[in-house]
């Protein structure tokens, strides 16, 4: 019997309740639990991180204006009205690598459990949620297991335990919980553009004995890169039709993350013929999956190159961002966004755009 669905069923990124990467800790006081997320996060400082509590005040009087304080020093602070909404908290959170929880105010998808005897009834209230815990930290070497707890998981007495001093070893911990989430890439071949000062289709130039498109999926498929040409209507399943209309290859990037919004996108264009398989391994070596894309700039230019970058998950709710402003330019979102610039030379990234260019840098290529 035919299913009705009303809304299309798109592929959405694999968030935990309020953010992509998430953890509640719980099991003592609000004070100890602050303190240890700020020794902890003092010790990974390379990823973006989050900390998502409540406040203990009472009777406080709805914000008449939302205030948005910039500090010289590069912070913000807001103050503002809002309800508690997975959804909200899933677009404000999309950015940042990990996202600590007070457990005690709201749950998260994974928890850390502090073990501290003078909260065992308070423990034992919430042992719902305690269905995914990382690690045991105990606020004191002696403290033993609570029998209620044992009696619900069984095997918690195998999960790895450390002590609230242990600070390194647990920041240690954290760093591989978060590498566990970090996005798979996949290569991106921007193809199908108008190409209206070539003549022709750019991506059908043979430099190389073969049609560019094909060099640059073999360049990226050479770091075991599953890889799709980005084209206006597909045919295949190696390629990604266009479902952000007539935008270039803006519209080609965020077609890609609706496809998969969990993986990080190698995006390549087919008019940089001079782009080598030593580059394309320079960028996934400086690849900063901390930052909103890893991109390369030529020495002597002002700006990034937005056609050969790998774009992280992040990204794809700032591009929107910029579409919903009426902005279609890459490159206008890299520019402001905390992007990984690796610099190198200027030759490597010249564009081939007009049938001067191409028959120059064809002999250029044969010389090579």
């Amino acid at each position: 019997m035919f299913k009705h669905q009303k809304h299309t069923n798109l592929v959405k990124r694999d968030n935990d309740i309020f953010a992509p990467n998430e953890i509640a800790i719980l099991g003592t006081n609000c004070a100890v639990i602050s303190n240890f997320v700020s020794a902890v996060s003092k010790k990974l400082s390379q990823y973006k991180l989050a900390y998502f509590d409540a406040s203990h005040a009472k009777d406080v009087e709805i914000n008449q204006i939302s205030e948005y304080t910039f500090h010289h020093q590069g912070n913000l602070q807001i103050t503002t009205t809002g309800n508690i909404n997975k959804f909200v908290q899933r677009l404000q959170f999309a950015q940042y690598d990990y996202v600590f929880i007070n457990g005690n105010h709201y749950q998260g998808a994974k928890q850390i459990l502090i073990l501290d005897e003078a909260k065992e009834a308070s423990v034992l209230k919430r042992l719902d949620q305690l269905d995914r815990i990382q690690f045991i930290v105990k606020l004191k070497e002696e403290t033993g297991f609570f029998d209620g707890l044992v009696d619900r998981y069984p095997n918690i007495k195998n999960c790895t335990c450390y002590t609230i001093n242990q600070v390194d070893a647990i920041a240690n911990h954290i760093h591989h919980l978060i590498q566990e989430k970090v996005a798979p890439i996949k290569g991106l071949v921007l193809v199908g553009g108008k190409s209206t000062r070539m003549g022709q289709d750019k991506s059908e130039l043979n430099y190389f004995g073969k049609p560019q498109k094909q060099v640059a999926k073999e360049l990226l498929e050479h770091y075991n890169l599953e890889t799709y040409y980005s084209v206006q209507n597909a045919d295949n399943d190696n390629e990604i039709a266009d479902t952000f209309y007539n935008l270039g290859p803006f519209g080609g990037i965020c077609s890609a993350f609706q496809k998969d919004p969990n993986a990080a996108w190698f995006v390549l264009a087919t008019d940089v013929p001079f782009v080598t398989k030593e580059l394309l391994k320079l960028i996934l070596e400086k690849r900063n999956t901390s930052k909103v894309a890893t991109a390369i700039k030529g020495k002597g230019k002002e700006f990034v190159e937005p056609l050969i970058t790998i774009y992280e998950p992040k990204a794809y709710p700032i591009l929107l961002q910029y579409l919903a402003q009426g902005y279609s330019c890459p490159r206008k979102m890299l520019i402001n966004s905390d992007v990984e610039i690796v610099e190198i030379d200027d030759d490597f990234i010249r564009n081939i755009n007009t049938p001067e260019e191409f028959e120059a840098a064809k002999k250029e290529i044969q010389k090579l």
